[in-house]
């Protein structure tokens, strides 16, 4: 695979777990991911002048990411959410304000904008206003090639109908969980239905393709695998088996696989396959960035190869 810029901008933040912290954040999950799989992952988020974000510093120092234009913030602290494990899902408690609230389009991001190859962006970051516009004008700033993708991921009460409708009209691919399909159709005005079946999913991702100048909808179902939609054709995956530590982070694993075999312009029962593999991987593991042993690497990406 040839290596690309990949970007993730957001929230940078500390899951505060009953067993200890672990570094997460989905743009940073992602982008971890990405990198990893052998990409140039670059980390844009904000961090506190504080321990916190001294000790993400360092702990990104360990991975492959490029963490260089991680911006520092002197007022605010490096973000934290406290998680518990219930029935095998994670519960959150985002803190706020958090330095990633206030992130700023310095002249090297949007350098860094112009030559992104693929961005990653959610709604959580995307609660105060600064953030916001500095994420759309970041977006706005990359290439006409450059894959937008919108990661929904919603976190209550940090998202809004704007939000997602803006969101929605510069994402080149959009990734929802089947929980979140319901809302979403929602809050855009395009249907009240409830149902999260497989028919309705498909359904549901018609409709967003439709309304939006979307390439792709991707729709994960935990354990059940994950449906993919084009305006020609869908493929569906029923998973893959692990035997789960815990689900942060398995979603943005995730997208990144997706979005790397994307970039090589793998066919969907391919970008599936790796979206599963890797996401279950992470299940498997404790925390959202678990480090990858090269023969892990290796086993998974002959295991994608050969499906």
């Amino acid at each position: 695979m040839s290596r690309k810029l990949i970007v993730g901008i957001g929230e940078l933040l500390w899951d505060l777990l009953h067993e200890g912290r672990q570094l997460g954040g989905a743009p940073a999950n992602f982008t971890v991911m990405s990198a990893r799989l052998g990409n140039r992952g670059v980390v844009a988020s904000r961090i506190g002048a504080d321990e916190l974000g001294n000790a993400a510093r360092l702990l990104l120092q360990t991975t492959p990411v490029d963490s260089t234009f991680l911006q520092t913030d002197a007022d605010y602290p490096t973000g934290s959410v406290s998680v518990t494990i219930e029935d095998g899902q994670p519960e959150y408690v985002i803190h706020e304000p958090a330095a990633w609230d206030f992130l700023e389009l310095t002249p090297e991001w949007r350098t860094l904008a112009g030559s992104t190859d693929a961005v990653c962006f959610g709604t959580l970051a995307q609660r105060s206003e600064r953030a916001r516009e500095t994420i759309r004008s970041f977006v706005a700033a990359t290439g006409e090639s450059c894959v937008r993708v919108f990661d929904v991921n919603l976190r209550k009460p940090f998202f809004s109908a704007s939000v997602l409708r803006d969101s929605l009209r510069l994402a080149t691919l959009v990734k929802l969980n089947d929980a979140e399909m319901p809302q979403v159709l929602a809050l855009t005005g395009l249907s009240n239905e409830t149902r999260m079946d497989e028919a309705a999913l498909l359904a549901g991702a018609r409709l967003l393709l439709a309304a939006f100048p979307l390439r792709m909808v991707c729709v994960t179902m935990g354990a059940h695998g994950s449906l993919l939609v084009t305006p020609r054709e869908h493929h569906r995956h029923h998973g893959v088996a692990a035997k789960v530590a815990d689900t942060v982070g398995a979603g943005d694993a995730f997208t990144a696989a997706l979005v790397c075999y994307y970039l090589q312009g793998a066919p969907l029962a391919a970008l599936n396959e790796a979206g599963n593999r890797w996401g279950s991987w992470v299940a498997s593991q404790p925390g959202a960035m678990p480090p990858l042993p090269e023969e892990t690497y290796q086993t998974i990406t002959r295991a994608i190869q050969s499906a």
